[in-house]
């Protein structure tokens, strides 16, 4: 494993056998959304456009349908083993929670009318509803089982702490 250094003082992280071809470029910090990728400017068709390191990586040219996703969540961590060619909708299941979430969990909000926690899965551009719940630890516990269902391999769990209500 080796780092490549980006701008805005990041670092993205490759495999030792990528890292060669991969240091002869210049690579900036790209911030899409939360989350910084490393990029470089190319010129295609005389259009300046960016050329994300993961793509690269796995082989994806510019306007190939297929998307990659970082296992871990990290977009700066380029290792192979953290890459993933997927469509969209498998990218979309693997994202981290949301930067408005209160609860502290994916899937799950507070339902003042009810006074519980309320739980969702989202599958095929399909709201799931999956139940009203007293206690926000069985809430999120509910939703990772969901997410294994419907989301297999590509679930993004809640990371759960403590044992017991909360």
């Amino acid at each position: 494993m080796k780092t490549i250094e980006l701008t805005q003082s990041e670092m993205t992280i490759v495999d030792d056998s990528d890292y060669e071809e991969l240091s002869q470029y210049k690579w900036y910090a790209d911030r899409r959304a939360d989350i910084y990728y490393a990029a470089r400017s190319i010129q295609i068709n005389g259009r300046p456009t960016a050329e994300l390191m993961h793509r690269r990586i796995l082989g994806l040219k510019q306007g190939d349908r297929k998307h990659t996703d970082h296992i871990n969540g990290n977009g700066l961590d380029n290792r192979r083993g953290n890459l993933r060619v997927c469509t969209r909708a498998q990218n979309i299941r693997n994202q981290r929670i949301r930067c408005d979430n209160t609860s502290g969990y994916k899937g799950v909000y507070w339902e003042k009318g009810t006074g519980k926690w309320h739980v969702q899965i989202v599958f095929n551009s399909r709201k799931i509803y999956l139940g009203l719940f007293n206690s926000l630890f069985v809430a999120a516990l509910a939703y990772n089982a969901a997410a294994l269902k419907y989301h297999g391999k590509f679930a993004r769990l809640n990371e759960i702490e403590g044992s017991g209500d909360v």
